[in-house]
Order: C-alpha cells, then sequence, then structure tokens
C-alpha cells in the first residue's frame, strides 16, 4: 500500500492476503469508518448544533454525560447494528451488550467501543476519540450474552480509534502492524498518511496526572522522581512531561513521537474500590493491541494487559503504556518493590 490510498483499498488489500476471508470484516469496518465520519462532524459543529454541554444524566460509570456522548453512541449503534456484520454489542455507555434487534441479520463478530473518549474536553475545544475493540462470537452462539465478550485481548480481529483533532484521523490494526488514514473531507474518505507505525524503544517524555502524586504507590513515585531529577538523575537524560486527559490523544502523540503514559493504580482510586481508572474492554485492550502491534508495550504495571482474562464488561485496571524500554522499566520497578513487601 502506498500512502493517499484510501481505507477502504487497504482493508481490501489486507483481506486478500487471508484465502479464506469472507469480507464480512471488510464491510464491517467501513461501517465503523462512516459511524466516525458523521462523530467527527457532529463534534465540528459543537455549539453551533447545540451539542455541547451535559444531558445531566450520568452513565453506568458513574460519569456526567455530555451531549456528544450521548448522539456518538446513538450513531454507533444506529451504523453497526442494522448492517448484518455484528452478532451484538457493548458500550461504555450502556450497562448492558446491545443485542441486534430481530429484524436485521447478525454476523460472526462483537464489539466492544468507546463511543467518545475524552468527552470532558469537549467544552474545551481539545481532541476526543472513538476507540472500537472487534472480537469473534464463540462458534454457535446466535444470541450472545455479556459472557461472549469476556474474551482476553489476545483474541481481538481488530482494533482501531479515530481522533477528532485539527484533522481526524482513524488508527487501525488488523494484527499486521498499525497504519493511520486521516480524513480528507474534501472527498469524504480516509486516506493513508501514516503507514506502518512504529513506537520507539526510548524516549525522553512521559505522561501522569502528577496532582495524584501523594496516593501513588512507592514504584510509581520511583520512576517519575527519576524522571525528574533529569540529566542530573540516575536515569542521566532530561525527560518532558505531557498531560492531556484524552487516552486517544496521550496514544496518538505515542504512536507517532514515542513516549511512556501511565494510569496507575493509586489510593484515591483504592478508596473508591475501583480496580483502575480505564476500562480493560474497550480502552485498555484495544489501545493495548495497537500499542504492541507497532513495537510498544503495554501492561498494569504487575502484568500484561492483553492476557487478563476479564471478569465483567465494564472491569477496569491501571495501565502503563509506550516506549518498550521505558515500560519495561516501570514494570521492573513494581517487581522489585512486590518482592521488597513478601
Amino acid at each position: 500500500m502506498q500512502q493517499g490510498d484510501s481505507l477502504t483499498q487497504f482493508i481490501i488489500e489486507e483481506q486478500r492476503k487471508l484465502p479464506h476471508a469472507t469480507g464480512e470484516l471488510t464491510l464491517l469496518l467501513s461501517d465503523i469508518a462512516r459511524a466516525c465520519k458523521a462523530i467527527s462532524q457532529s463534534v465540528k459543529q459543537g455549539a453551533l448544533a447545540g451539542l455541547l454541554g451535559s444531558v445531566g444524566d450520568e452513565n453506568v460509570q458513574g460519569e456526567v454525560q455530555q451531549k456528544l456522548d450521548v448522539l456518538s453512541n446513538e450513531i454507533m449503534i444506529d451504523a453497526l447494528g442494522k448492517t448484518g456484520h455484528l452478532a451484538a454489542m457493548a458500550s461504555e455507555e450502556n450497562e448492558d451488550i446491545i443485542p441486534i434487534a430481530s429484524q436485521y441479520p447478525k454476523g460472526k463478530y462483537l464489539i466492544c467501543f468507546d463511543p467518545l473518549d475524552g468527552s470532558s474536553n469537549i467544552n474545551i475545544n481539545m481532541c476526543v476519540g472513538t476507540i472500537f475493540s472487534i472480537l469473534r462470537c464463540p462458534e454457535g452462539v446466535e444470541n450472545p450474552t455479556a459472557k461472549d465478550f469476556l474474551q482476553p485481548g489476545t483474541e481481538q480481529v481488530c482494533a482501531g480509534f479515530c481522533v477528532y483533532g485539527p484533522s481526524t484521523t482513524m488508527v487501525l490494526t488488523t494484527g499486521n502492524g498499525v497504519n493511520g488514514f486521516t480524513l480528507d473531507p474534501g472527498v469524504g474518505e480516509f486516506l493513508l498518511s501514516h503507514p506502518n507505525i512504529r513506537i520507539p524503544e526510548d524516549c525522553q517524555e512521559f505522561a501522569i496526572n502528577m496532582s495524584n502524586m501523594r496516593f501513588w504507590e512507592p514504584p510509581v513515585r520511583r520512576y517519575i522522581e527519576e524522571c525528574l531529577q533529569g540529566k542530573e538523575g540516575p536515569r542521566g537524560k532530561d525527560f518532558n512531561m505531557r498531560w492531556i486527559a484524552s487516552f486517544v490523544a496521550e496514544v496518538y502523540r505515542i504512536l507517532t513521537r514515542g513516549g511512556i503514559w501511565s494510569y496507575p493504580i493509586d489510593d484515591k482510586l483504592k478508596a473508591k474500590n475501583l480496580a483502575g481508572r480505564l476500562r480493560l474492554m474497550y480502552e485498555a485492550n484495544p489501545m493495548g493491541f495497537i500499542v504492541e502491534q507497532a513495537g510498544g508495550l503495554i501492561s498494569t504495571g504487575r502484568e500484561p494487559v492483553l492476557e487478563i482474562q476479564p471478569e465483567s464488561i465494564h472491569q477496569r485496571v491501571p495501565l502503563v503504556l509506550g516506549s518498550k524500554n521505558e515500560v519495561e522499566r516501570f514494570v521492573q520497578y513494581h517487581k522489585e518493590w512486590d518482592a521488597h513487601q513478601q
């Protein structure tokens, strides 16, 4: 594939590499792309269409729903639920899985999605995005339940996200590397703009919510304090810090120039009986698949994210991801601390 080729051309070429491919995944990805174009347009209209602000309700996560959260969720469900490529859906905004209506045909895939990640940034005109993870529906299952979604990240068929910023860009993996496609508004098509994305193994940039520092575990504090000491410290080099508070924007930055990002477990989360901040099924797993396909690494700090056996659709996990050597160091500090506690 060459830079400038369309997303449609790309996924057709990928399909041709698989002799037994039916084309169903290709059509599903086309449906997702169409939904992302519609969400992108709604995000751009913002206040002009009366789409900013909250609706006054909370979602299943206990988070205040923004108007664009609700609209984006409706767009995804409407675009994907009638095409015959899915057996069921799961969304951050819905407590239970979303079945395919009986009047529509069912396909062989399941999808988990966050329709609008980073929606707290909408009112300040910052980047937001859509994240999705595609799984196979277990063979012989005609009416999937939540249990059928509970597959480890290693079982993902495809994962991607679309970031709505100065440009609209979709990043995608089907297990054969990572590619980015930018929406050309003139032709209404995603075009290959970032072929074969690779994350550098080393970096000098970290991203973490420093306001939580007093709640961190010692290995996290050790890692960040060493970064802050710069050339004079044990790392022997200066680090820059970034924090956007939009997961899609953070991961996109790491994909394009490297870095390490973390939202670790801390005492504040534990006090709320939360195992982490990010959701495993539709945030951590798809981003982890993408990051590792690009040569990076993802972990909870103590175990590989993609190997976790999910227990629920909305399960939360602590996360660290990014440049391989930095994530390995972060994990090593946890191993040393845990060994010291035994």
